[in-house]
């Protein structure tokens, strides 16, 4: 590719703004006051628990770290890092017990060598995760925080009722070259913030490998083709290669059905998500 248009920009005061405002609002909403959500180590989940303690009150919120037996040791101490930053209680859960007990359920699960296999193995991982948090939830009596960027919302790169999971998700909006952008100014740790995104799903995974592009080519990329609406033949003149809009394109395209609430069949007047989905239908 040549010389590409820069990442989006991010307007960090006034997004930090909206965004606590977000939290504290949508929080009290639905009754409640408190909030959980899952500490991995990475700078999405570490800008998310700034501004919960922001928004809620560092006392109201619960952060929990998830490791698995062969999680990169540095995830932990980046996440207690995070969660003493943020100055909010943090609860370490071990997760191996219940991997180890699905895994040992599923002999087909044990070759890490194929791609598909450390897939699934990955989102057990990330499903198991998200039965944690929402057991806290109902324990704590808070709410479930996204951690999803946009980026990888519009990838698809995530686990349905698993890390994309949540009650409301802050960050969903903002691409990661904003959510670098916006943890900088909140002051988010800078081994955290230069840290290489990953999962940490498997030994050496990162994002940007795993994918195959750079998050702030990708940025730029969504950025014109979802926010300005641009056209392929706009974009290919400005500089993105042909081969790599066709790719990023493709993947929204296929990963749509991660982005919306089960399609419901509609054989009624009023059907949840379809007409039943305003408003003005809250609580009649």
């Amino acid at each position: 590719m040549s010389k590409l248009p820069p990442p989006p920009d991010c307007n960090v005061a006034l997004t930090e703004r909206v965004l606590v405002r977000f939290l504290r609002e949508e929080t009290h909403r639905v009754g409640m006051t408190k909030a959980v959500l899952g500490l991995s180590g990475g700078i999405d989940s570490a800008l998310v628990v700034e501004l919960a303690a922001r928004a809620l009150g560092p006392e109201n919120v619960l952060a929990v770290a998830m490791p698995y037996r062969a999680s990169h040791a540095d995830s932990l101490t980046l996440a207690i890092e995070s969660a003493a930053h943020a100055g909010v209680e943090l609860e370490t859960v071990d997760i191996s017990p219940m991997v180890d007990a699905y895994l040992g359920q599923n002999e087909d699960l044990d070759d890490t060598s194929q791609n598909a296999v450390r897939l699934r193995r990955g989102n057990v991982f990330s499903r198991l995760r998200m039965i944690t948090l929402y057991d806290r939830s109902a324990k704590l009596g808070g709410l479930v925080l996204g951690t999803s960027n946009k980026t990888e919302l519009m990838l698809g790169y995530g686990t349905q009722h698993g890390d994309m999971a949540s009650g409301i998700n802050p960050i969903g909006d903002l691409y990661k070259s904003q959510v670098v952008a916006l943890s900088r100014h909140l002051g988010v740790p800078l081994d955290i913030v230069e840290r290489p995104p990953s999962a940490d799903l498997w030994g050496g995974q990162t994002d940007e490998q795993e994918l195959g592009y750079t998050y702030d080519a990708i940025d730029a990329l969504l950025f014109r083709m979802i926010d300005q609406r641009h056209s392929a033949k706009t974009l290919v003149a400005a500089g993105f290669d042909a081969d790599f809009y066709a790719a990023i394109s493709e993947r929204v395209r296929l990963n749509q059905y991660k982005r919306r609430p089960p399609l419901i069949a509609k054989v009624a007047s009023r059907t949840v998500n379809l007409d039943y989905r305003y408003a003005r239908d809250w609580g009649t």
